[in-house]
């Protein structure tokens, strides 16, 4: 990527799965805000608020302190609490189900599709009963779920849909931004993401009713913040509902709204990178990248192959990061972590797609500082590996 003032961190004998791309322009930003009055709940929230709104279409935005948060805003703000059930795939990140649990809800999950690992409609339709209130469609690696199936059946039920999109800001759908496609579209800002505040997250919903109920939620639940009240003269409050302490800071915003002015530009790197991946993966028997859809256009948070035809996963994990390549593995299921066994009661092997694919699963690093020469590097030292365990390989690795 051509990129002029990078300020790269990265040690040269590492190549992380995903890291910050941060430059002048961002540290500058920062130390704007720095030198000016308001740190906290000034402008600057609104200001970036309305940048992410106006790239993804949506009416309105809500910045808080994570992803986490925002999967917890957006719990909140559609009054789910005890008795009631949320729909979620297994292949998810444990902040997912923990939102729902936040407000005395009960995460149900529903198996995904081999393909994808997105959540299956089908299977999602088998869960619903009398208790479930929502469905959340995890837009995982970047590659959006099937928003017209996962809508068809909320309208059929009378449910709320939630897209958890911290992977997939600047996907589409149909042509469509992500933030269209539910009533509660959930960002992440974390430092692996597309755009970083260095933590930090966003709910998108064109629902009007319910952005001035997560903006509360994110204040203590008072009913006007600092700002307000400096702009009205008054130092009265009310505390209308239980709320938390997720606000972000000017400073995190102020370095969003610099990083979103390249977001384009990562974008674009992202899936070049992904190109050159699926090209010299192609022919490497045994290495399989997750399906894509021809309706989609992939954000590539992250690059999942799948590690099949009796090569073992571990044993390529391990050569990798002896390598120097940071490989991860996204993720660990919901079903198969000891507190959501005890309190839901699942057991591993109740999901039997995300089983066996979290068994095959390894990420690729992918970022938009990434070198040709280190993609170069990766797919170099997978042809290693499948060479050494028998499988069939290309003689050359194809940009």
């Amino acid at each position: 990527m051509q990129e002029t003032n990078v300020i790269n961190f990265r040690p040269d004998a590492f190549i992380p799965y995903g890291r910050q791309s941060i430059d002048e322009n961002d540290i500058n930003a920062v130390i704007e805000v720095l030198q000016s009055n308001w740190l906290t709940s000034g402008p600057k929230i609104s200001e970036f608020e309305a940048a992410v709104a106006d790239y993804a279409g949506a009416q309105e935005a809500v910045a808080v302190s994570s992803g986490t948060a925002a999967l917890h805003a957006a719990i909140y703000a559609l009054n789910i609490s005890v008795n009631d059930e949320v729909i979620l795939p297994p292949i998810t990140f444990a902040a997912t189900a923990n939102a729902i649990i936040y407000q005395g809800g009960t995460p149900v999950l529903a198996d995904v599709s081999p393909d994808t690992l997105l959540i299956d409609p089908a299977q999602v339709e088998k869960r619903i009963t009398d208790k479930t209130k929502a469905i959340i469609g995890v837009d995982y690696s970047g590659h959006p779920c099937d928003y017209d199936a996962l809508r068809a059946i909320a309208e059929k039920y009378g449910l709320y849909l939630i897209a958890d999109s911290c992977h997939a800001i600047g996907a589409l759908y149909k042509d469509q931004h992500i933030s269209r496609l539910a009533d509660l579209t959930v960002l992440s800002f974390h430092p692996v993401k597309h755009i970083t505040t260095g933590e930090g997250g966003m709910v998108l919903t064109n629902i009007d009713r319910l952005v001035e109920r997560m903006r509360r939620f994110r204040n203590h639940g008072i009913d006007v913040d600092a700002s307000q009240r400096q702009t009205n003269g008054s130092w009265h409050y009310q505390i209308t509902d239980t709320g938390f302490n997720y606000r972000l800071t000017d400073i995190q915003c102020a370095l969003g709204l610099s990083q979103m002015k390249k977001l384009p530009v990562f974008l674009a790197r992202r899936r070049q990178i992904a190109g050159q991946y699926d090209r010299s993966l192609l022919r490497i028997k045994g290495i399989v990248p997750l399906t894509v859809k021809s309706d989609v256009r992939h954000a590539y948070h992250l690059y999942v192959i799948r590690v099949q035809n009796g090569l073992s996963r571990r044993q390529m994990f391990q050569h990798l990061r002896e390598a120097g390549i940071g490989v991860n593995v996204h993720y660990i299921p919901i079903h198969h972590h000891p507190y959501y066994q005890k309190t839901l009661g699942y057991q591993k092997g109740d999901f039997p797609v995300a089983d066996t694919a979290y068994e095959e699963i390894i990420s690729l690093p992918i970022f938009p500082d990434m070198t040709d020469g280190e993609v170069e590097t990766v797919l170099k030292t997978i042809n290693m590996f499948t060479r050494t365990q028998g499988g069939e390989i290309n003689d050359t690795v194809r940009q």
